[in-house]
């Protein structure tokens, strides 16, 4: 009897999710719950023609791309959409923070976003970027 109520109540816990904004930075465990935006498999720069002079500007805009996600630390403010890359503006339409950091990737938590963006309804809430991903989306608002 003792066995199959062990048994029911380890069944019952590996049912449950928890759907609340966590503040678990990076967690492993069984209730993980922080998203995590992965890299896509293929650059935006490798649509272009290489030696093509659209392709050396990709590759610009890439390198400054790079070099600008690896430089962010905790506590920096970053806009998430209408102008990664630049100081969070008017123009704007989510601004978030940096809580942490970790090898290739960012934790990012979204502080204030305007209706019209996709990320309205998901303030406090914090996402695991990879590196590559937060690069990816410079590329895409920055016009590649």
């Amino acid at each position: 009897m003792r066995a199959t109520l062990v048994l029911l109540t380890t069944l019952a816990a590996s049912c449950l999710t928890d759907t609340r904004a966590s503040r678990d930075r990076g967690a492993t465990g069984l209730f993980d719950n922080v998203p995590v935006y992965p890299a896509p498999e293929v650059s935006r720069c490798a649509k272009f023609k290489k030696g093509g002079s659209a392709a050396a500007a990709c590759d610009e805009a890439k390198y400054l791309a790079e070099l600008y996600v690896r430089r962010l630390s905790s506590g920096d403010e970053v806009c998430l959409e209408g102008g990664f890359g630049d100081r969070p503006l008017a123009s704007c339409l989510a601004r978030a923070s940096v809580a942490d950091t970790d090898t290739n990737r960012l934790l990012l938590e979204v502080r204030n976003a305007q209706p019209s963006s996709k990320w309205f309804n998901k303030e406090s809430n914090q996402f695991w970027f990879e590196e590559g991903a937060l690069v990816d989306l410079y590329l895409a608002d920055h016009g590649y």
